[in-house]
């Protein structure tokens, strides 16, 4: 039995390199173009002036994303957005637009990229003045409610202004991190201010 194993090795050896070196040259081959296109970054289709709504279990809207054009590309399964909005609705508090120049969606809008004049808008509301975050971009998970960034930001509330380097917003608690090189102004409201002077001064 020793004696026929010892006969065949060199031939099991001559095939496991016959078969290495057809997987090698597999591997290093460039791939074999196909005239169906699905290699090229093409368009499948493109939409003027799109729209699309995203409900909640009520039948309420949960955000709204809309664009001036839309571009879809089929081989990474991603799509360009011109000029797009995107809407968070609240019904207790303001909404939350989020727009920019131009954007990105991956992963059938899983993760949207924002970019070039990026601007985060909660409208003023109850005793809340206008809140703006502008950077240059910004990646938002739209079903997570979240919003993040490693570029400059500067946000404006009223007469208050901060920057900084990085930023964190979630949507759902509102809370707003800046993450590094922070820099803020704040400015008393003027009602505030003219409360607290004195009553015999005029």
């Amino acid at each position: 039995m020793n004696d026929r194993l010892v006969t065949w090795s060199p031939l099991i050896l001559l095939a496991l390199l016959a078969t290495m070196s057809f997987w090698l040259d597999h591997k290093v081959q460039p791939q074999a173009h196909r005239p169906d296109g699905s290699t090229r970054h093409d368009p499948d289709f493109i939409i003027e002036g799109f729209s699309a709504v995203k409900m909640n279990p009520d039948g309420t809207r949960r955000y709204a994303l809309a664009a001036k054009r839309m571009v879809h590309f089929p081989d990474d399964n991603s799509t360009q957005l011109e000029l797009p909005r995107l809407v968070y609705f609240d019904y207790q508090r303001a909404p939350v637009t989020i727009r920019s120049e131009t954007a990105e969606a991956v992963q059938g809008g899983d993760d949207v990229y924002f970019r070039d004049d990026v601007q985060i808008i909660r409208s003023a509301y109850a005793s809340n003045a206008e809140l703006g975050v502008f950077t240059s971009f910004l990646h938002v998970i739209p079903d997570k409610d979240l919003a993040k960034t490693d570029k400059p930001v500067r946000m404006v509330e009223g007469n208050s202004t901060a920057s900084s380097v990085g930023l964190e917003f979630n949507n759902v608690t509102r809370e707003v991190k800046l993450l590094s090189e922070v820099k803020a102004s704040y400015a008393t409201p003027k009602h505030t201010a003219a409360k607290s002077q004195d009553p015999g001064r005029r």
